[in-house]
């Protein structure tokens, strides 16, 4: 029996290559946040604890869903304003940057607390050793710190990635045509809403298997110079 996708085929795949965009995207911001609100938790200074506690307790204490639809229908006022001051009518945040925000946002809190771990388990010997060599803070965060927190970060980053691939499907709600708007969408062409939603299943599914199997290898050669020094 062959599946009859009643001509939306092609219209998965965009939504799919849109999905794909859309998890890259908020990756890449929510690295850049969950760094900075590791070393902001780890700094010495309590007013950049006191930021990094609080990013990562109220981004994480709101659902996914909220945030979404906060960043997309709350910055319409401002940027409206924002459009007139320039004289630009109509200027708006499309729903891939809003998307893009939101889950970047929820990605960084939670990468924060991964950051946070995987800095602290190196120990204190590595960045007094680069001290004494005579190197600067910065050069013994980018020589040493950082390439042995990115291994021992690595997995747990791997498991968000996987739950964020999962949760650009709330970005739907706003209009976002990836794999679940495009769907619904052909859901209510074709009344069969089964068929449709066993097909966005199983195209998760095939983007969650490409990623494991993606993180497998960034793992395998993050550990290489670490497993030789082991053995």
């Amino acid at each position: 029996m062959t599946l009859d996708l009643y001509g939306f085929g092609p219209a998965l795949l965009a939504g799919t290559w849109m999905t794909i965009k859309l998890a890259l995207s908020a990756l890449s911001v929510g690295l850049v946040l969950g760094l900075l609100g590791a070393l902001a938790k780890t700094s010495p200074y309590k007013p950049l604890q006191w930021l990094g506690g609080t990013y990562s307790t109220i981004v994480r204490g709101v659902p996914e869903l909220l945030w979404v639809l906060l960043i997309y229908f709350g910055t319409v006022s401002l940027m409206s304003s924002i459009g007139e001051l320039f004289g630009i009518r109509g200027l708006a945040l499309s729903a891939f940057a809003a998307g893009t925000i939101a889950l970047g946002l929820c990605f960084g809190a939670y990468a924060t607390e991964v950051f946070r771990g995987a800095i602290l388990a190196i120990p204190k010997g590595h960045r007094e050793a680069g001290m004494a060599l005579g190197m600067s803070k910065p050069r013994i965060f980018w020589r040493l710190i950082l390439p042995q927190m990115w291994r021992i970060a690595l997995p747990g980053l791997g498991n968000l990635f996987m739950i964020l691939m999962k949760d650009t499907a709330l970005v739907s709600v706003i209009g976002l045509e990836e794999i679940m708007r495009r769907s619904q969408i052909a859901v209510t062409a074709s009344k069969e809403p089964f068929t449709f939603f066993m097909v966005a299943a199983f195209i998760y599914l095939g983007l969650t298997i490409i990623a494991m199997i993606g993180m497998h290898f960034l793992e395998k050669r993050a550990s290489r110079g670490f497993v030789r020094s082991a053995s």
